[in-house]
């Protein structure tokens, strides 16, 4: 299952590249004059000349060496180059490379200066100019240029990933005013996250890609501006990345704390369990267990109980994702939202987190679960003046309950549930014909699952028999990692499963989840197909809030809709990261609200390593 990951540092290709990219801005953080930072909807918490972020041990050593996999959903990698949709970048390459400016994770949406020393923005809010240092150095000595940034720009737009080329329709251009200013302008209505879109943007050196083309994959070690260069690795197992002691901004009060570590590797792992086996062995220094079961029973081992490994809870703020199984409604047997509905009815949820998560999950209902955009109850007056003007194209439950799964009778097989979904399929045409479920025209309905991973089957199986009892005929397809993802890009799929946590503030980043345009885009977030002119315009509202306010009353409109539609099966989410290491590593007394820190803020600790060797 695609998850989201508290340990990749990376310009990833899906979920988590809109979570680096987007940080939202408010109409009222217009600049009378150059500023060290944007806020959103209200004053930036670090005023300038700051020392170093609240969540930061700015004494912190440099050193060491962390070993860990990473949890991103790809057993293997075949490129460096992370910016487009073709091949399978490497973990990690967010260490590589500097942007503009730099998210403040203990604000829900603040960026301040790192290659640029400071930000303007027009009153008009068409044009944002940045101002560059003058010491902001790539890894070869080069000077960091405004040029560069126009380069940047034209080429993730042109040719960069869709989930780039979405956020950035409404940029217009970038101009190298001169080597030390580039200035952005928009078009269109949507304005308000659109400088903090580009300050988020990396910064990549326009003379590296003279030699190696934007739009293809390679495995050259790339050039960025970052604390990190890539240091040694092997295609598809492993990739090191070596801290820079040259790296330019090391001493920034944005910086100060932060990449203390030497060397920062990723293995890569065919199977699940031999990760859980590398960690145990010494091989891995630190693994974030998603498996609830492994994590209740696969702990109680020496090392643990010796406390040479520790298990560690890290709280998560963050909105908890929106973790389901996603129903591609491109195919032709899914358009009725009836079935879709009567999928979500056949899974029994309080079974499978009772006989196989140990109870250790909440049900996930909402697309914005565990924050306060999730919708609940009837619409307040401020959502009805939304969704008002859609009346004639809204399901009817829209404008009541916000739709919640329901609870079964924990059986495995509600027959009640059961009975109210087969009743749902045969409205929308999908009769029984001798115990087997038809279309009009008598073709078999045929739903296929498709995993890498083999434990995906072990929460599958009540949810298989229970499509079959309602007369589907059910397959679950294992596939390898590589063609797996050509397949998600291209929406080759019935049904998959997958994570992806939205901003703290969600804004334009919307449109690749859900929006009309990007339902065509291979390679998009929108997996389930959503194309809904009622979700394009409730996305514009979203974008377009001035205040907080503003943002909860439309974002909770939108989760209205969405949740009426029934685009997914919405499974758990647990509001922390469960973690083991081995107990050589120490960390801030704070940790951040909405970044655990590891990669960014923790670092090796000689003394205890040298008791871990001496035990």
């Amino acid at each position: 299952m695609l998850r989201a990951n508290l340990l990749r540092a990376n310009w990833p290709k899906r979920a988590t590249v809109l979570a680096s990219l987007i940080i939202a801005m408010a109409g009222n953080a217009a600049h009378a004059e150059p500023s060290h930072g944007l806020s959103i909807f209200g004053d930036l918490k670090y005023k300038p000349n700051f020392a170093h972020f609240d969540y930061v041990n700015p004494d912190a050593p440099k050193g060491g060496r962390l070993v860990t996999m990473g949890t991103s959903a790809l057993d293997t990698f075949d490129s460096f180059n992370s910016f487009i949709l073709k091949g399978d970048a490497a973990q990690g390459l967010g260490l590589v490379y500097d942007s503009l400016m730099i998210r403040a994770t203990d604000e829900p949406d603040s960026l301040y200066g790192l290659v640029a020393e400071t930000v303007d923005v027009a009153s008009d809010r068409r044009t944002v100019t940045f101002k560059l240092r003058p010491e902001a150095k790539f890894a070869d000595g080069t000077p960091v240029t405004a040029a560069d940034c126009a380069f940047t720009f034209t080429s993730l737009k042109d040719k960069g990933h869709p989930a780039y080329q979405i956020v950035l329709r409404n940029v217009a251009s970038a101009t190298a005013v001169d080597a030390r200013t580039i200035r952005y302008d928009f078009t269109g209505d949507e304005l308000r996250d659109l400088p903090s879109v580009v300050a988020g943007l990396p910064v990549l050196p326009k003379a590296f890609y003279d030699k190696h083309p934007f739009d293809e994959t390679w495995l050259d070690p790339p050039l960025g501006s970052g604390p990190y260069v890539v240091g040694s690795f092997n295609q598809g197992s492993s990739v090191n990345y070596k801290r820079r002691a040259d790296y330019w901004a090391r001493d920034l009060a944005v910086n100060r704390g932060r990449y203390n570590f030497d060397e920062i590797r990723y293995e890569y792992f065919r199977e699940r369990t031999a990760s859980v086996q590398a960690l145990r062995g010494g091989q891995l220094d630190l693994r974030e267990e998603f498996t609830s079961k492994e994590w209740a029973t696969g702990y109680d081992i020496p090392p643990v109980k010796q406390g040479r490994m520790l298990l560690r809870t890290l709280p998560d703020n963050n909105p908890s994702g929106t973790q389901g199984l996603w129903i591609n409604t491109r195919k032709a047997k899914f358009t009725d939202p009836r079935v879709r509905h009567a999928l979500d009815l056949a899974f029994d949820y309080e079974w499978a987190n009772k006989n196989l998560f140990y109870g250790s999950y909440k049900r996930t209902t909402s697309y914005f679960e565990n924050s306060p955009l999730k919708a609940e109850g009837k619409p307040s007056p401020a959502e009805l003046a939304l969704l008002e003007p859609f009346k004639d194209k809204l399901a009817a439950e829209v404008l009541a309950d916000a739709y919640v799964p329901p609870v079964s009778d924990g059986s495995g097989s509600d027959r009640k549930l059961l009975s109210e979904a087969a009743r749902l399929l045969t409205e929308a045409g999908f009769r029984l014909d001798h115990g087997k479920r038809v279309t009009a025209k008598g073709e078999p309905f045929e739903i296929e699952f498709m995993i890498t991973d083999p434990s995906s089957e072990r929460y599958l199986g009540g949810f298989v028999q229970n499509l079959q009892r309602l007369g589907i005929a059910v397959t679950t397809r294992k596939v390898d990692e590589a063609q797996y993802q050509r397949r998600v890009k291209s929406f080759d799929y019935d049904i998959i499963g997958a994570r992806f946590s939205m901003a703290v503030t969600p804004g334009l980043e919307l449109r690749g989840y859900f929006g009309s345009e990007a339902a065509a885009n291979d390679g998009s977030n929108n997996l389930a197909g959503v194309k809904d002119p009622v979700v394009d315009a409730l996305i514009q509202k979203v974008s377009g809030a001035k205040s907080r306010e503003q943002l909860q009353t439309a974002a909770r409109a939108l989760d209205r809709v969405l949740r009426a539609g029934h685009y997914w099966v919405p499974n758990w989410y647990k509001a922390a990261h469960t973690i083991a290491l081995w107990d050589k590593f120490s960390w801030p007394a704070t940790q951040a609200a909405y970044d655990p820190g590891i990669i960014d803020t923790w670092w090796y600790d000689p003394a205890k390593a040298a008791k871990l060797k001496t035990e």
